[in-house]
């Protein structure tokens, strides 16, 4: 016995060919695959560019990061190198890969170094990897590089390996879509050697990644990683390609362990077989039940048994699937097959060996053929407990068998015998019996197809009885005068079981592809009102519709809230379904719903957790995190303990977790969308108040310092100038806040940056609110050490001035204020002390944001934009700000400026001369 080769899917080969003609207008990208930095990806890189060169072919360096090693510097040398873009972000000038330049060149083959980069804001895409799929779509030749922690799907295990999160990933679909994959592998210890030599990092960054990333237990895992990862690869590749040519014949290259599981007696024990057999190998396994048309007589017990032993399979590492077919040798074998499987794992028939010669197990069936699959027949275990059980199954099944549709059936079979009988009565006299026959067997026929195989076999018995009793001589009696009719008895009855037989085999292959028609029909009907819903309230609502009508169940849909904790979502008052108010589960338990929210697991009915729940809990899983927890009390709990019903349920939750999940992100982008035209719009009123309020400010200023002094002091007309004056000069100050705050936000701002002496900034500071400091003692620590500063001194300056007059506003007359400042060998800290009110709990971070101040309910003046500034100013520089409480009253704060290399000194006036 032999399982016949299928002929190839027309549908498939088209579209392999509709493929094959969109890949060929796109270019090919080959990446250079390492472990980690310095295995010689880039090098290797351009070796094959300096091979391409010499056959003749276009070869342009789009972008390579030689990291300041001479031997990559060397493999540049005759290549032809794309100038790269400069870019201004931040008063930086910084360099990017120039795309609009590659795609004018548009050369054979292009080298983009670190797939993963992230690009410069200003730039057309985000990352370079999206660059590359451009450059694709023009149909040029991309070769690049990546290393294995930019892998998306294994940026976590590398982060828990390393104990280093690397936030420039890429996705898998770009690495999967690889036309060539070339691994750049060098074992740790030549690679710890080679950073030991400088040749991957200059000498104090070398000796720090010795001592964090790259450890040599990390370099033997991130190895590990790359190869098994390339070879996950391979055989995606292999797999394709076998389904491409149609070959069936199983290549035995990775170890893959299938086993078939039922609910019969022992299944448990041979699911832990194939899972010690699949650890043993280091091989991936998978547990599949096969539902034929046989299946659906299971009863209930039985159906949650398959479901429990599916659970257990997952829950030990297996795949697991629910497949369909007429046979199960054939359809598991041929799912072996087309999964690559090298080995089935298989209980040991039960059965008498005079039963298995005329009905053979699935174990002899599968042996007996021939295929390159090795088979493991695993003796079932039969504890007392699986004994216990059988009699309590066996009754199950008799009630199934003798449900109330079956003796329907069986009453109808006697009914449609006798109607049969009257009717070939009557047609007696004009037909012979041969015709009479066909009577019958069209009535066998009705019953089985409306009613199945038990009541078509009582059909088939009742018929050739009826028909020897009224029909055949001597009539009314079941004695025979002529032996031929035995003959025609046996036969009437052999087809008679035969066609009831396969009209039920057929009617259960109806009633199986309805099933799955209906479960595809669901999937889609919530799926599309699923990607039309835009709020949570439409989604939960579009949810309990389709949960509760598929599943003939009461639904509820619980969602976390700001403080992660649960709570049923109500709809709204207007309603496109009309049973959404039946179909809402009330009386949901919270704490089983938080626990399986916590915990990402399901709960309740039919689960290991809480069984006793008459509700199903279910997290609703997303590609992020879990967005809720769906809980379904069902109605009749075999429609959701059947594994084909599990397995959609547990598709229409990833379903509702995916757009609750999308739902969220559009609401982040809308937040973001408007606080970005929010805050230019409050930038731009900003800037336009501020002009037109500077230019009669001025003048104010001007008129009223004339006018005091002209006038006598202590006079209540100079007094009165004097307090015009004050408010005047600090309207001002407010004035050049929102214009400094405005022109900071835009971008404009750039540094005009010199070397400058801190010591004399500080002193222009304090001359400049030389009438705000008179009521304050200002006490200036000596800054002679402090070496030169490369600053814009007009905004260090500003900076200085915001925290002098925030320091006076906050602390009484009379009062000292202190400034300090001192340094180490790469930065200046300046500090601002004062005895004032301190800072309020928790705000030490906040005081520094816009609009926002240390008191909301103060009579002090101020916006609260000084402290913002003093940090957008700072963090131009490339330093940082920050407040303290003092130890006894008052605050600091202190901000920190990056030391440049000291220039040279100038020579003496003579030594220029001379």
């Amino acid at each position: 016995m032999s399982l016949s080769t299928p002929r190839p899917d027309p549908d498939q080969l088209l579209m392999q060919l509709h493929l094959e003609d969109k890949k060929s207008l796109r270019g090919k990208l080959k990446v250079f695959f390492g472990s980690s930095a310095g295995v010689g990806k880039t090098y290797a890189m351009l070796q094959a560019a300096h091979a391409l060169m010499r056959e003749h072919v276009h070869v342009l360096v789009g972008v390579i990061e030689t990291h300041g090693r001479a031997e990559t510097e060397s493999m540049l040398q005759g290549l032809t190198v794309l100038p790269l873009r400069q870019i201004t972000y931040r008063d930086k000038t910084l360099t990017e890969f120039d795309i609009d330049a590659a795609l004018k060149l548009h050369p054979s083959v292009i080298l983009v170094d670190e797939l993963a980069h992230s690009n410069v804001e200003g730039c057309r895409h985000k990352k370079r990897w999206q660059d590359v799929e451009e450059l694709l779509s023009s149909g040029i030749d991309v070769y690049t590089t990546v290393n294995v922690q930019h892998i998306e799907s294994l940026n976590d295990i590398v982060a828990q390996i390393t104990g280093i999160k690397v936030h420039e990933t890429i996705p898998d679909r770009v690495f999967d879509l690889a036309d060539e994959v070339l691994l750049v592998d060098l074992p740790p210890e030549a690679l710890l050697q080679r950073l030991q030599e400088g040749r991957v990092y200059i000498a104090e960054q070398a000796e720090k990644a010795t001592s964090h990333f790259f450890r040599k237990g990390n370099l033997i895992a991130l190895r590990e990683l790359a190869l098994r990862r390339t070879a996950d690869r391979v055989d995606a590749q292999m797999q394709e390609y076998r389904q491409h040519q149609s070959i069936h014949q199983v290549w035995q290259t990775h170890e893959r362990i299938l086993v078939g599981i039922g609910p019969g007696r022992g299944s448990e024990n041979l699911i832990r077989t194939a899972a010690r057999l699949a650890y043993s190998l280091k091989a991936e396994w998978l547990a599949v039940f096969i539902e034929t048309p046989a299946a659906h007589e299971m009863g209930v017990e039985q159906r949650k048994q398959v479901t429990e032993l599916l659970r257990l399979a997952q829950s030990l590492g297996a795949t697991t699937a629910n497949l369909n077919g007429d046979s199960v040798t054939d359809t598991l074998l041929q799912y072996a097959l087309g999964h690559n499987v090298s080995r089935i794992v298989l209980g040991k028939p039960t059965r008498s060996l005079l039963a298995r010669v005329f009905h053979p197990s699935v174990s002899d069936q599968i042996a007996s053929m021939k295929s390159d699959i090795d088979v493991h027949i695993v003796m079932k275990s039969q504890n007392p407990a699986s004994k216990a059980k059988k009699p309590a199954l066996a009754a199950g099944e008799l009630s199934s068998h003798f449900s109330r549709q079956k003796q329907r059936g069986y009453l109808w079979a006697l009914i449609i015998s006798a109607i049969t009988s009257a009717v070939a009565s009557m047609l007696l006299p004009y037909f012979e019996l041969a015709n009479i026959i066909m009577l019958y067997l069209l009535g066998v026929m009705l019953i089985s197809m409306r009613y199945g195989k038990g009541p078509g076999i009582v059909a088939s018995l009742l018929s050739v009885s009826t028909f020897d009793f009224f029909f055949v001589p001597p009539r009314f009696s079941f004695t025979v005068s002529d032996t031929q009719y035995v003959m025609t008895f046996a036969i009437m009855l052999s087809v008679a079981l035969v066609i009831s037989n396969l009209t039920a085999i057929l009617r259960r292959q109806a009633l199986m592809a309805s099933a799955r028609e209906k479960r595809s029909f669901a999937l889609y009907e919530i799926g599309k009102e699923l990607a039309s819903a835009m709020t949570t309230t439409h989604i939960v609502e579009v949810s309990i519709h389709h949960v509760s009508r598929m599943f003939d169940s009461s639904v509820a849909i619980l969602a976390p809230g700001a403080d992660e904790q649960l709570q049923v979502v109500h709809m709204s008052g207007t309603r496109k379904y009309l049973d959404l108010p039946a179909a809402q589960l009330e009386g949901v338990d919270i704490g089983i719903a938080q626990w399986t929210y916590d915990h990402q697991q399901q709960a309740g009915l039919g689960t290991d957790t809480l069984p006793s729940s008459k509700i199903l809990y279910i997290p609703l899983k997303a590609p992020m995190r879990t967005r809720g927890v769906l809980a379904i009390l069902p109605e009749n709990i075999q429609d959701i303990l059947l594994p084909e019903q599990r397995q959609l349920l547990d598709t229409f939750a990833a379903q509702i977790g995916l757009a609750l999940e999308r739902k969220h992100y559009v609401e982040v982008a809308r937040d973001a969308l408007i606080s970005m035209e929010t805050e230019h719009l409050r930038n731009s009123l900003l800037s336009a108040i501020s002009h037109d309020l500077r230019t009669p400010l001025t003048s104010i200023i001007g008129s009223t310092s004339q006018l005091k002094d002209s006038l006598k002091p202590g006079s209540a007309e100079y007094e009165l100038v004097t307090a015009l004056h004050e408010q005047a000069y600090r309207m001002q100050s407010l004035v050049l806040n929102l214009l400094d705050m405005a022109r900071l936000q835009s971008g404009t701002v750039k540094l005009n940056s010199d070397w400058q002496v801190l010591e004399e900034i500080v002193g222009s500071a304090i001359n400049g609110l030389r009438m705000v400091l008179q009521q304050h003692h200002i006490i200036v620590r000596p800054m002679e050490a402090i070496p030169l500063l490369f600053v814009d001194a007009v905004l260090i300056e500003r900076v200085l001035s915001n925290l002098l007059d925030n320091a006076c506003k906050y602390s009484a007359a009379g009062s000292r204020i202190m400034i300090a400042a001192n340094c180490d060998n790469s930065q200046v800290f300046v500090s601002v002390a004062d005895e004032g009110q301190g800072l309020p709990p928790g705000m030490q971070d906040s005081i520094f944001q816009k609009f926002t101040r240390g008191r909301s309910e103060s009579a002090t003046p101020g916006v609260g934009l000084g402290l913002s500034i003093c940090k957008s100013i700072i963090e131009a520089h490339g330093g940082s700000i920050w407040a303290e409480k003092n130890q006894e009253k008052g605050a600091t704060f202190m901000f920190s400026l990056p030391l440049k290399p000291q220039p040279l000194p100038h020579p003496p006036i003579d030594e220029l001369e001379t």
